[in-house]
């Protein structure tokens, strides 16, 4: 019997987990990526939004350590300095009706850390726990087969000599927003995949500081935007990370836009409707100048619609749908899509006729959830490219408005909107019964003065001046 070999295209997480979920299914998986991969946790050029702060939501870390049982994910990433922030309890937020409260609940756990220690963990995690795996750099210029079915790549040859092809039995495009999906598509005649882009026109602006002295386990600090002024959009974001440092985010969408210059970006931070973020920063050590981009659009092609779809072949992470990076949902997405690649391999066999439609629907139903949660509000943004605000959308915004208001007073209200930003739950969680009662009885507490923080945290704040 012939040897089955899996191809996957892309080695950040996407990828890396499709490679997890393949490697029982296969005699051989390769992973190509056109950049030389760092030995450690590093920037690499080819992922433009590495530079920006990352959450791994619960749901997402949920389906990675079902995706890697043995690898004890969670521990090697806390090991490498990532950090656990229970939402419920380690965070300071100020959503557009009011300060959140922290409760003493430890719930809706979200790791923390740099986009590239968490790259280089599941990628330690990946080949270690699937010894099929081997990663190869290489630059894949198209698909083989037919509409019918994908049996292999076609690979850039070196110096720019020809092309060679590398046959494979299952390939995985998981090349992230740069993909050339639909023209390779087109050429093995597959046509009429359907997309929608929706373009809030968020620049996002990060700088990494070091953790002032005294400041040690301050909470993760959110300072949300508001949808529903009829204004552009601003927010900030502290992020504790790896080895004492904050990774600092701020974006403005269309209009808006947060400066690149030091005195600039911490003028923005003091100019938010709270200015929190503004005097913390201001405090602190910066170690690096200020990183902006402006590749932030909501894209999606619904593959799962096509009117064929052929065999062996899958599309996973921002290669499917790309989301506005501000909800911090696209790496959990991705694992969730991973995760149904390997539930239908180990239900079916890879070489089960339709498996390759049926993954595909599979993981577009993953990303429903935070596709429309994402789209739905960042249409109520003006200047917005790419769709308007339905009467459907408003009536969602005036419920979700309703609901973050009991959440402010609620920690049932906050968790029911805790289970579906973090991926836990679809958004059908937010119409239970107990959700819907809290919307319509209101907070039963009173509106905080201020941010909800410690007397220790109190402290070292007013001693900021």
């Amino acid at each position: 019997m012939n040897a089955r070999r899996a191809v996957v295209i892309g080695a950040g997480p996407a990828g890396l987990l499709a490679a997890a979920a393949l490697s029982p299914a296969v005699d051989e998986v390769v992973v190509l990526d056109r950049d030389e991969l760092p030995e450690g946790p590093e920037h690499r050029t080819g992922v433009p939004q590495s530079r920006h702060a990352h959450l791994l939501m619960p749901g997402g870390m949920d389906a990675m350590e079902e995706l890697l049982p043995r690898a004890g994910l969670r521990a090697e990433l806390l090991a490498a300095g990532a950090r656990e922030t229970a939402l419920s309890r380690d965070m300071v937020a100020l959503t557009p009706v009011g300060w959140f409260r922290r409760w003493r609940h430890r719930s809706h756990v979200t790791i923390t850390s740099s986009r590239p220690l968490l790259e280089w963990v599941v990628r330690r995690a990946v080949l270690r726990c699937g010894e099929n795996v081997r990663v190869r750099r290489a630059q894949v210029t198209g698909l083989r087969g037919s509409a019918r079915r994908v049996t292999g790549v076609r690979l850039a040859g070196p110096d720019g000599g020809p092309t060679q092809d590398l046959d494979a039995d299952w390939v995985v495009e998981a090349g992230g927003r740069g993909t050339r999906l639909l023209t390779w598509l087109d050429t093995i005649g597959v046509h009429g995949v359907r997309e929608r882009g929706v373009d809030s026109g968020l620049a996002n602006a990060t700088r990494v500081y070091r953790v002032p002295d005294g400041a040690r386990d301050w909470p993760m600090t959110l300072i949300q935007a508001d949808p529903w002024s009829g204004r552009p959009g601003r927010s900030a974001m502290i992020v504790p990370i790896e080895h004492g440092r904050w990774m600092v985010s701020l974006g403005g969408m269309r209009g808006s836009e947060p400066p690149k210059d030091p005195e600039g970006f911490v003028d923005y931070a003091l100019g938010l409707p709270s200015p929190l973020v503004g005097r913390l920063i201001r405090a602190a050590e910066p170690l690096g100048p200020v990183h902006v981009s402006r590749s932030t659009s909501n894209s999606r092609r619904y593959l799962e619609d096509a009117p064929v779809w052929p065999e062996g072949f899958v599309v996973l992470g921002d290669a499917a749908v790309t989301f506005n990076p501000i909800y911090g949902q696209g790496m959990s997405v991705a694992a969730h899509g991973a995760l149904a690649l390997a539930r239908a391999l180990c239900e079916d066999g890879i070489g089960t006729p339709g498996l390759a439609r049926r993954v595909q629907r599979a993981v577009g139903r993953a990303a429903d959830g935070a596709w429309t949660m994402a789209v739905s509000t960042d249409v109520l943004y003006p200047g917005v490219e790419g769709g308007r605000a339905t009467p459907g959308d408003r009536m969602a915004a005036a419920y979700s408005q309703r609901l973050t208001r009991a959440a402010t007073g609620s920690y049932t209200a906050a968790a029911a909107l805790w289970d579906v930003t973090t991926l836990r739950t679809p958004p059908s969680r937010l119409f239970r019964p107990d959700a819907l009662l809290h919307s319509l009885a209101g907070p039963p507490l009173p509106a905080l003065a201020g941010p909800p923080l410690t007397a220790a945290e109190q402290a070292f704040l007013s001693g900021l001046g």
